[in-house]
């Protein structure tokens, strides 16, 4: 009888802990992080190694730009689980964002951390697209005399094209933007576009011919060519 009454004892304060992380969970696919961040935070009070807990209140410290905050709770995922690919990409992402909004000699010792994350990812998870699309990035913007090569650039694009066709054209066409070779960035992105027809594909087809290629012919008659088929 004891062990029963211990049982409905602690009944309630399971079922407000459930609740608790419910209703944070709501409130941050709402977009209300604030609200969610505190009751997360609570929720972490009482279960403090909860790794989806922690790895919720890393993204919204990401979503509200907290890249301090972001990067410890990403570090403890990481450490936790080393080999978790995913884990390892948030850190490296948050350390990113963090090296855009300090000084160019602060985010020089960044770059390093910043690699290693992303490369760490990769080699965990063959087919983890969004850490392919991170070294995409990083390699093509950064300047050659810090680590910054087209060629290391397109070594991931191929890796995304391995994984999916059209984020592989999607990359080739970003590399060719990055360096205003628009011709073969048209070439690139619109395979992309018939292979895709998504909202993504299209708007980096339309924004090419707009921006870049200067010709509103083209970007008028793949508009409305998309929009009879959406």
């Amino acid at each position: 009888m004891k062990q029963i009454a211990f049982v409905f004892l602690l009944l309630p304060l399971f079922v407000w802990s459930q609740t608790t992380f419910d209703k944070a969970k709501i409130l941050f696919e709402q977009g209300e992080y604030a609200s969610a961040e505190t009751l997360f935070e609570n929720y972490l009070k009482t279960n403090p190694t909860n790794t989806k807990t922690i790895e919720y209140l890393g993204d919204i410290a990401g979503h509200q730009r907290e890249w301090d905050n972001a990067i410890y709770y990403y570090k403890k995922l990481r450490i936790t689980f080393p080999k978790n690919a995913n884990y390892w990409y948030k850190f490296g992402g948050a350390l990113g964002m963090k090296a855009k909004s300090v000084n160019k000699f602060k985010a020089l010792g960044m770059i390093d951390d910043i690699e290693s994350a992303f490369l760490t990812a990769a080699r965990l998870d063959s087919k983890h697209i969004e850490t392919r699309w991170a070294l995409v990035v990083l390699y093509v913007e950064l300047p050659g005399i810090i680590g910054g090569s087209e060629v290391k650039a397109t070594k991931y694009a191929n890796e995304l094209a391995a994984i999916t066709e059209v984020d592989g054209y999607l990359a080739k066409g970003y590399i060719d933007v990055y360096f205003k070779r628009y011709q073969d960035a048209e070439k690139n992105y619109r395979k992309s576009y018939e292979i895709g027809h998504s909202k993504t594909t299209f708007n980096k087809l339309y924004d090419l011919y707009l921006n870049k290629l200067k010709d509103k012919q083209k970007a008028q008659k793949l508009k409305e060519e998309f929009d009879k088929k959406v």
